[in-house]
């Protein structure tokens, strides 16, 4: 008994020193040096989107068959090979000539954050069935702190080198290149036997039944729909806070970045503790309360001018925030069927990208239809009560009492 627990122990470590080292390379590549370095390629200002949005797209379409590719081939062949992606990917920025030769480049690097997210998290949901909430949510917080560190080295070393993009991009694959020897060494570790041969045909039969059960399970559906919404808003606030700050409320780049620095550590430090608290108390709570808590705080940003107050806010959206995403993944393990824990993660991860690619899209066009900041807000805190609406009325929150 003490060999698995301290077994799961190093496996669960590996995870969280794979995570970071990967989300560290994956995020250093794009912040801040993607934009200076596209456009010292000539990138034309239309279609310089498109490159910063391309390795967005195969969360949308990747993540689902490879988490339930995993279901099948089991997880540890999964992650190796999205951490072969993370340390193979950045040294083929070394070879760009072109600006639009960034697009199949970031296309291929954005395999390996969609196919790492769901595996990891369900190898987690499936080790740890007491404590799902917690060690999904310490796992996704250590991944935060590689991400928020990713801006900080890439500046520095752009910084020291006087923007030596080649530079900047090989500290991006030792990052990488760490992530897959952690990898290796996860290999390594898990002692627990994996099937040896699947046939092809019998595993894409198996893959397609899964993805088909699964759509058709109305719990998991309520929790996609609760999680798209919840990154919808993200994707949203992340971009248009930003012009409100500076606009309307005339804060200096000092003050933006300060306020929207404390959403972050808010949601590192809190996920955690809510992932903790939902293992112990159930996580209809945690999802109905976050949502609360985060549409009225959106609602108070119109009527907000004030480093204080808007501070305050900031960190109340990201506690708000941090109460329901530390639910929903092991809210979806649990109520998935048991042989469908990747599959289930991998539609909720799907479902994340989805929102969180048309939270800007659709939230600057109504910010240009209606000229107001406001009514972008009172959007964003409209669909996310109607979530929780959805939610408290659905099956899946009243199945889901306190253990």
């Amino acid at each position: 008994m003490l060999r698995i627990k301290n077994a799961g122990r190093s496996l669960f470590l590996t995870l969280c020193v794979m995570g970071l080292f990967a989300i560290l390379s994956s995020t250093m590549s794009k912040n801040p040096v993607l934009k200076p370095f596209a456009t010292s390629l000539g990138a034309p200002n239309d279609l310089i989107g498109l490159v910063a949005s391309a390795s967005t797209i195969p969360g949308m379409l990747v993540s689902l068959p490879a988490a339930s590719l995993s279901d099948v081939f089991g997880r540890r062949k999964i992650l190796l090979f999205s951490a072969f992606v993370f340390a193979s990917a950045p040294f083929l920025y070394l070879f760009v000539t072109s600006w639009w030769q960034l697009i199949p480049v970031r296309l291929y690097h954005g395999f390996a954050t969609a196919i790492f997210v769901p595996v990891a998290e369900a190898t987690i949901a499936e080790r740890f069935p007491a404590k799902r909430g917690e060690r999904i949510s310490i796992f996704s917080s250590v991944t935060a702190v590689g991400r928020a560190m990713a801006p900080f080295l890439g500046g520095y070393i752009l910084f020291l080198t006087n923007y030596g993009y080649s530079t900047l991009y090989l500290a991006v694959g030792a990052a990488g290149v760490a992530a897959f020897m952690t990898a290796l060494f996860f290999l390594i570790e898990r002692k627990s036997p994996e099937t040896q041969s699947v046939d092809p045909k019998a595993a894409t039969d198996s893959m397609f039944h899964g993805w088909f059960k699964v759509a058709k399970k109305r719990e998991i559906q309520v929790v996609g729909f609760v999680q798209a919404s919840q990154y919808y808003v993200f994707g949203a606030v992340e971009f248009f806070l930003v012009g409100y700050l500076s606009e309307i409320a005339g804060l200096d780049a000092f003050s933006i970045g300060v306020i929207m620095g404390s959403q972050v550590i808010a949601l590192i430090l809190i996920r955690p503790l809510m992932g903790r608290v939902s293992d112990r108390i159930g996580r209809r709570f945690p999802i109905i309360s976050g949502s609360i808590i985060s549409s009225l705080v959106l609602a108070a940003f119109s009527f907000s001018s004030y480093f204080p107050a808007l501070l305050l806010l900031s960190i109340g959206y990201g506690i708000g925030f941090a109460f329901v995403i530390s639910s929903t993944s092991p809210l979806t393990a649990e109520i998935a069927p048991a042989n469908l824990v990747g599959t289930s993660l991998g539609f909720l991860s799907t479902m994340m990208d989805v929102g969180q690619t048309l939270g800007p899209i659709i939230s600057g066009i109504i910010l240009a239809i209606t000229v107001q900041y406001s009514a972008l807000f009172y959007s964003l805190g409209f669909l996310l009560m109607v979530s929780t609406l959805a939610f408290t009325l659905s099956k899946t929150a009243k199945n889901n009492p306190a253990p």
